[in-house]
């Protein structure tokens, strides 16, 4: 009777960890659903997604009436609806702050894109995201020192999305950003979310 009762038992138990293991979520497969949810997203919004060739033919701008969106060789697309001053001076350089006001929205694989958080009323300094902009021989970052992105996701790192743009644009730009995840936030890599950004100035803070 008792081996019966223990046979019965580690029977439970196999099946619960079966079961357990398949409800799980492979990686692979939260990847496939953050690409659904850029594919969704950009069917549902009519973006019309150009390559970087023709992104470089057109003067590395987007046409904002076709709602075109360039994407990037790290996954990025990236809408210019502002390159910003036409000073050289305004250059975004190494070690410059900027200050950067914008609407965050996650993008899910099922539904709209929801909305996360704006700063875009907020009239504190302590509460606009500023970061200084760093760039080296390796690539580039970011590290905020204020703001909303800085102290809702507990880290000083700009999401590398953010700064694809800076190649293009200048002091008082505006673009919107699709960032996949692995260009994005913690949150969005430890989640595989992309998110959206509507970026309404990236504006240097001398």
């Amino acid at each position: 009777m008792k081996k019966l009762v223990l046979c019965i038992i580690s029977f439970v138990a196999v099946c619960i960890v079966f079961n357990a293991c398949s409800d799980s979520v492979t990686y692979a497969e939260l990847l496939n659903e953050e690409k659904d949810a850029i594919k969704n997203f950009i069917k549902d919004n009519d973006i019309k997604v150009i390559t970087q060739k023709e992104f470089q033919d057109a003067g590395c701008v987007t046409d904002v009436s076709k709602n075109e969106y360039v994407q990037t060789t790290s996954g990025v697309y990236m809408q210019i609806i502002d390159k910003g001053s036409d000073e050289l001076a305004d250059t975004i350089r190494n070690n410059d702050m900027v200050l950067a006001r914008y609407a965050e929205y996650r993008l899910e694989k099922d539904s709209a894109a929801t909305f996360v958080m704006s700063n875009l009323n907020v009239a504190q300094i302590a509460q606009v995201d500023i970061f200084r902009y760093q760039k080296t021989s390796t690539g580039v970052s970011g590290l905020f020192s204020a703001g909303m992105m800085y102290y809702v996701y507990s880290s000083q790192n700009v999401p590398q999305g953010w700064l694809i743009p800076f190649n293009y644009i200048r002091d008082g730009a505006r673009v919107k950003l699709i960032v996949p995840s692995k260009m994005g936030h913690e949150t969005a890599m430890s989640a595989v979310k992309a998110y959206f950004y509507d970026i309404h100035k990236f504006q240097l803070y001398r």
